[in-house]
């Protein structure tokens, strides 16, 4: 039974939070941890933000910041009722939310804080397992394995659950429209790829960071190449080895364990699609140089790669959003982003000649939605393999990936370059053939 402190916490709480609603004009409703809702008349089937336990409020006003929104969300303490966190996003306030809450008393909401500042806030903090490496960046073989560990090698059975058949963990390709078929769009985008790079019978491809294998089996069955894929994640390989021995690939198709700067031998093509936002700023000298060293003399290489928008300078685009930091931290360690110039300008400097470049941001948008609604779909099973929270986490990285692309704040772009000499690049004067 909750004691006259709380209760009075709460009906302050409340009161405040009315307030708020009537001020935004919101759409959606709220449910408190007693199960009373804002409006008071809030139907039944009405979307709604529950709030389960008053710790939440006091935390959040302790330390009013993403990490600790996101610890109540990953820990069942936040959360929708009749809706998704797209629904969410489509009814949030539009114009500026300072302004709309002038209205609200100011003494009335100091007393809220003041109040709640002085209530327990015992809320569990599930992801402060996760730790926040300093080093994840250093570009080191044993960090990046340790890193890419952390990310693939949750369980492949995991990442069945919401990936087309044949395991494509990158951006889809839709065509010739908006379509809702992921293993279509995939094995498009698998088609898309080798005609970009336009692989022949015979030819040496290297993919680096293969995952589960999709590109380099689809090139040797339909292009006749011999293709090498590296990987760090030792579930992915060993998935990938897998395929390779049931498609009967095992003379045209290897799949190692190995960080691809300490590859050797010359290969006539490359690609390296989705695996770039690992590396790290810092290392992408030896990134390029690595991917110039291995390709033969006016070989392709397809660079596909999430970017940032560029800033109007290179310190303003250091500068991370909390949501970023998030994401790399508990999702991606060691991941970081560049923009379209700094590639661009990376593949020149370090002696390749840029062809073409492509944006793909829209067909990453509907992939990561596909993808989230499928996730979403099995939530039990995954629950089953990785814990509500892991589940929880995903969930809303996909989502948060999602609306990210939807509203350009990032974007994803194939750009084709080949390793530069002089004369013809022996590239057909148009690229009418591609989308033919």
């Amino acid at each position: 039974m909750a004691g006259a402190g709380e209760t009075a916490r709460l009906e302050m709480f409340r009161d405040l939070l009315s307030d708020a609603h009537r001020a935004l004009d919101l759409q959606f409703g709220f449910e408190l941890w007693d199960g009373s809702t804002i409006p008071a008349d809030l139907p039944s089937y009405a979307m709604r933000l529950v709030i389960r336990r008053e710790s939440v409020v006091a935390a959040l006003l302790r330390r009013p910041n993403l990490d600790t929104a996101l610890n109540a969300y990953v820990a069942g303490l936040i959360d929708l009722k009749n809706g998704t966190i797209f629904d969410l996003a489509d009814q949030r306030p539009r114009g500026k939310v300072g302004r709309q809450l002038k209205g609200i008393g100011k003494l009335k909401a100091l007393k809220v804080a003041y109040h709640f500042l002085r209530a327990p806030a015992d809320m569990p903090r599930p992801l402060a397992r996760v730790e926040d490496k300093a080093d994840a960046r250093d570009g080191k073989p044993q960090t990046n394995k340790q890193n890419v560990a952390y990310h693939y090698d949750v369980s492949n059975e995991f990442y069945q659950l919401f990936l087309d058949p044949e395991m494509v963990y990158t951006c889809a390709y839709f065509q010739p429209d908006w379509h809702d078929d992921i293993a279509r769009a995939q094995r498009d985008k698998l088609d898309m790829i080798c005609r970009k790079l336009r692989l022949k019978p015979g030819e040496r491809l290297l993919d680096i960071g293969c995952g589960w294998g999709a590109l380099i089996c689809h090139a040797a069955q339909h292009y006749g190449v011999k293709a090498t894929g590296v990987t760090l994640a030792e579930e992915q390989a060993a998935l990938a080895r897998e395929k390779v021995q049931r498609l009967g690939l095992q003379e045209r198709v290897e799949v190692l364990v190995k960080d691809f700067t300490q590859m050797e031998g010359e290969f006539d093509k490359i690609s390296s699609i989705g695996m770039f936002e690992h590396v790290g700023i810092a290392n992408h000298p030896s990134y390029f140089s690595a991917v110039h060293r291995l390709l033969r003399p006016r070989g392709l290489y397809l660079h596909h790669t999430i970017a940032r928008r560029a800033k109007r300078s290179e310190k303003a685009f250091r500068k991370l959003k909390p949501e970023y930091k998030a994401l790399t931290r508990y999702i991606f360690p060691g991941g970081e982003l560049d923009h379209l110039g700094m590639s661009v300008a990376n593949l020149e400097r370090y002696g390749f000649e840029v062809h073409d470049v492509e944006a793909w941001r829209e067909h990453y948008q509907r992939t990561t939605r596909l993808w989230w609604e499928n996730l979403d779909a099995r939530r039990k099973e995954a629950e089953a393999l990785v814990g509500p929270e892991k589940t929880r986490m995903w969930l809303l990285y996909l989502a948060g990936c999602s609306l990210a692309f939807e509203r350009a704040a990032v974007g994803v772009n194939q750009t084709l370059a080949s390793k530069r000499t002089r004369g013809p690049a022996g590239l057909p004067p148009t690229r009418a053939d591609l989308y033919s």
